[in-house]
């Protein structure tokens, strides 16, 4: 009984882990380059969440120094996402530009493929 209160206690981590395992199985599984950037956005999503999770505390306010607070939420985890949302975005478009370039080099996004011909040239 204490597990299954545990459990749903934190199922926000759950959540998160599973996300994380699922954009890491995504990538390495996957041969196609577009499924694989779709697992890394997957993966950074869920590091979002890790690191937003603990930001806000219950019962805490915005940290706006005044008498009548004494508990306040920790911004440094929101600004920190921030910024991650932005290099992730940064790097999805360039992998994208990338297996772009890739399609119109090798006439195929298949990693298996792309090696093939590599080796045959």
């Amino acid at each position: 009984m204490q597990a299954l209160n545990n459990f749903i206690a934190h199922y926000n981590y759950v959540i998160t882990i599973f996300l994380m395992i699922t954009g890491l199985y995504i990538m390495v599984a996957r041969s196609n380059m577009v499924k694989k950037l779709i697992g890394l956005s997957i993966f950074q999503t869920s590091v979002y969440l890790l690191y937003l999770e603990p930001g806000k505390i219950l019962g805490g306010t915005p940290p706006i120094i005044d008498k009548a607070f004494t508990v306040y939420s920790n911004p440094l985890p929101h600004v920190l996402i921030l910024t991650a949302i932005v290099v992730g975005v940064a790097t999805l478009a360039l992998g994208l530009a990338l297996v772009v370039r890739i399609n119109e080099a090798y006439g195929s996004i298949e990693e298996d493929e792309i090696f093939k011909k590599d080796r045959e040239q």
